[in-house]
C-alpha cells in the first residue's frame, strides 16, 4: 500500500494556516505508524501584488477591513486560537505585512531536497518569525536566518533566492491547486477529500486514516472551518 498523501495549501500571512497545520501535526500523532502520509506543501499567496519589502501592517488593515480595532479584535482572537494548539501570536510586534513570494519559492527549495523533517521546520520556522518574533519574511536576510536555524546551508539558500530559482514552480503549483478547486487557506487534499479551514485535528486524522485504508472519502469532503480567502482571514460565518 502507498503511502497517502497530504497537500497542505497555505500562505505565511495567514494565521490560521499556521494553527492548521498545528492541528495537522496532532492528527499525525494519531495516525497508525502504518498509516503515514507523505505531506506536500503547496503555496498559494493571498496578496501577490503587494510591493516586494511589504507595507505598513496597520494601515493595510485598516484599509481592508475598515478600522484598526477590528483588525485589533480579529488578532485577538487568532490569538487565543494559536495559544490552544502552542502557536505564539505577537501581534504588538508584527508591524509589515509582507510579500510571501520568496517565503513559498524558499519551500520549493526545502521540498527539494528531499527532506520531510527539515521543510517541516522551516515551514513552523517562516510562521514563528513572522507572527511570534515580527521579522519580514519577505526579505532574504530574514528567510536566510530562519533557515540556518533549522539546519540549511545558509549560502546555498542565499543564492537561491537571489535567483529566479522556484518562482515558476510556485506560479505552477498555485495554478495546480486553483484546478483542485482551493479558493482560500488553509486547505488539506487528502486523497479525494478536500478539507477547509483550521479543521480540529480528529477529522484530519479520520480523513488520513481513511485515505491511507482506500476507502471511500468520508464526510470530512468540503467541509469549512476557520480560514483565509481574497486576502482577508476571518471566521468563517
Amino acid at each position: 500500500m502507498g503511502r497517502p498523501i497530504v497537500k497542505v495549501t497555505s500562505d505565511f500571512i495567514c494565521p490560521w494556516c499556521w494553527i492548521g497545520h498545528r492541528n495537522l501535526k496532532s492528527a499525525l500523532a494519531q495516525v497508525d505508524a502504518g498509516h503515514q502520509p507523505e505531506i506536500a506543501y503547496v503555496p498559494f499567496e493571498l496578496n501577490p501584488s503587494l510591493q516586494p519589502r511589504g507595507v505598513d501592517r496597520k494601515e493595510y488593515r485598516t484599509t481592508k477591513f475598515g478600522s484598526w480595532n477590528r483588525s485589533l479584535l480579529m488578532d485577538a482572537d487568532v490569538t487565543a486560537a494559536g495559544k490552544a494548539v502552542g502557536a505564539e501570536f505577537n501581534y504588538e510586534k508584527v508591524t509589515v505585512t509582507p510579500n510571501t513570494l520568496l517565503a513559498h519559492r524558499l519551500m520549493v527549495f526545502a521540498q527539494r531536497k528531499g527532506d520531510a523533517k527539515g521543510a517541516e521546520a522551516l515551514f513552523e520556522g517562516i510562521f514563528a518569525a513572522y507572527f511570534s518574533r515580527g521579522e519580514n519574511i519577505g526579505l532574504v536576510d530574514v528567510l536566510v536566518e530562519v533557515a540556518i536555524g533549522v539546519g540549511f546551508d545558509g549560502g546555498e539558500v542565499r543564492v537561491f533566492l537571489l535567483s529566479d530559482e522556484g518562482k515558476a514552480e510556485v506560479v505552477a503549483k498555485e495554478m495546480d491547486a486553483q484546478q483542485d478547486g482551493v479558493r482560500g487557506v488553509p486547505s488539506f487534499i487528502i486523497g479525494q477529500s478536500r478539507i477547509q479551514g483550521a479543521q480540529p485535528p480528529s477529522v484530519l486524522k479520520d480523513a488520513i486514516s481513511s485515505e491511507a485504508r482506500k476507502a471511500e472519502p468520508d464526510s470530512a469532503n468540503g467541509i469549512e472551518a476557520n480560514g483565509c480567502e481574497n486576502g482577508s482571514c476571518q471566521l468563517i460565518g
